[in-house]
């Protein structure tokens, strides 16, 4: 008996370790197979049972799809079977991906957000008047509230006019100018009543409550 006993670093690498050693073994026996027939109804059956371990999914058209190619490269790409899906090659499995774009618009000033260059310019893109001047202003104040996140202390107005001239490229220009933000205090002091709210209003339902 002691002959018989199999160690993992004697046996053959799982190329896909999810699927464990069973579906390993059930996918080398297929390619041993020398009749198409039984090479296909084994390849159904492997399918079938890869399938079951993900039953939420075992219907779903493009689920499908990828049971196929993971049994093709289960397989090594040596399994010749007749597939509804085309068959996927070592190359297109080699291939590496497109480099995604991530957006990088403003650096220098990270810690204002994307969100804000988008509000920037949708008020460059309205007409003056009351309604661009109370949109500028509502940024100017988020822009301030950002700020403040990450120096907790405070920040001049002049500052977050400085910045949002810089990032709407010259069109809107605070500088100089006599609007008040709100004050630095007042918005640290509102971000800690919301945050503690939040907190406090779980562990405090069930004060007052008459226990029986």
């Amino acid at each position: 008996m002691i002959e018989h006993i199999e160690y993992n670093t004697e046996r053959d690498h799982l190329i896909i370790p999810e699927y464990g050693r069973h579906i390993q073994k059930m996918v080398n026996h297929a390619v041993s197979l020398e009749d198409k027939e039984a090479r296909n109804n084994c390849a159904k059956s492997i399918i079938a049972v890869m399938g079951n371990l993900n039953p939420h999914l075992r219907d779903v058209p493009d689920f499908q799809h990828k049971l196929w190619d993971q049994l093709f490269i289960i397989s090594d790409f040596k399994l010749d079977v007749d597939s509804p899906y085309p068959r996927p090659s070592r190359e297109e499995l080699a291939e590496r991906p497109e480099p995604l774009n991530y957006p990088q618009n403003h650096p220098k000033y990270r810690f204002y957000g994307n969100n804000i260059k988008r509000m920037i310019d949708v008020a460059n893109s309205w007409e003056d008047g009351d309604m661009k001047d109370g949109l500028v202003m509502t940024i100017a104040n988020h822009m301030k509230k950002c700020f403040l996140n990450w120096n907790k202390d405070t920040v001049e107005d002049s500052v977050i006019f400085e910045h949002l001239f810089e990032l709407s490229d010259g069109k809107i220009n605070l500088r100089g100018s006599d609007e008040d933000l709100s004050d630095s205090q007042q918005l640290l002091k509102n971000k800690k009543r919301f945050s503690k709210g939040g907190k406090g209003k779980g562990k405090g339902s069930g004060r007052g409550r008459k226990r029986h």
